[in-house]
Order: structure tokens, then sequence, then C-alpha cells
């Protein structure tokens, strides 16, 4: 079921964002991510539009929307292959008619799945805060 995010689901989400950060982005540090928990508790979630993906009381996957971008979406890693991503992505798809997002151009799994659910790639720019190279992509409503 996916539901609006609530305060109580804060520990639940910053863990799968954490865990799923870590596994897709082999390519940057580990320290960085961990760094990144108290912004993403205090700063990115309350600036965003945030659904949860919850399956018999426990939260799998989360995607959080600012305006038109999909900022975050990310499934518990022991729960990827199952579904849920791609319901969370069609559950975004259905609250705007047009989407852009950036995935880091060295996690070609991600890549491969927004180009799987219709995003092309419109640009390409550096992460300032990693220095990794990254694609802009984008959905649109036809």
């Amino acid at each position: 079921m996916i539901r609006t995010f609530q305060d109580a689901d804060s520990d639940q989400v910053l863990a799968i964002w954490l865990s799923a950060s870590i596994q897709a982005h082999d390519f940057v540090p580990k320290a960085f991510w961990a760094s990144q928990v108290e912004a993403m508790r205090d700063v990115y979630l309350p600036a965003a539009e945030t659904w949860v993906f919850e399956e018999q009381g426990r939260v799998s996957g989360f995607y959080c929307l600012v305006e038109t971008t999909l900022a975050a979406i990310f499934v518990l890693p022991q729960r990827q292959g199952r579904g849920i991503g791609a319901a969370l992505i069609e559950d975004a798809k259905q609250r705007r008619d047009g989407l852009t997002l950036t995935v880091y151009r060295a996690n070609r799994p991600s890549v491969t799945f927004y180009q799987k659910h219709g995003f092309v790639i419109e640009a390409e720019q550096v992460d300032a805060n990693t220095g990794q190279p990254e694609l802009v992509m984008r959905w649109q409503n036809r």
C-alpha cells in the first residue's frame, strides 16, 4: 500500500535511504552517505511531499517530490526486485504531468530502471557534492 509519509515513518525512511544509497552508489564513499543523514531528516524530507510503500506494517520504500522533481526514490535493498520501485514511480507519475530527476551516470541499474519507466536523458552535469557525473532525466505524460 502506498500512503502519505507520517513523522513516525522517519526512522524507517532514513534507514532505507542510507542502506539503499550505500548499495547503489558504491563509487561514492560510505562516509559521505552517513554524513548526509541529518540533512536528509532535517532539510530534505520536510521540504518534500513524501509517500511510502508499506507492507505488513513496515515501510519498504518511499519517494519524494519537490514540485515536478522526483527528488528521491528508494527501496529497502532486501525488498528490491519485487515491484515496489515500479509501484512507487507509477504512483509519482499519477501525481504530476511531467517529472525530472538526476541519477548518477555510474548507477546503471537505476538509469535502466528509469528508462524502462519512460524517462529520457536530457543532459549531463556534475554533482557538486560528490564530483560524480549525473544524468538529468525527464518523463512527460503524453
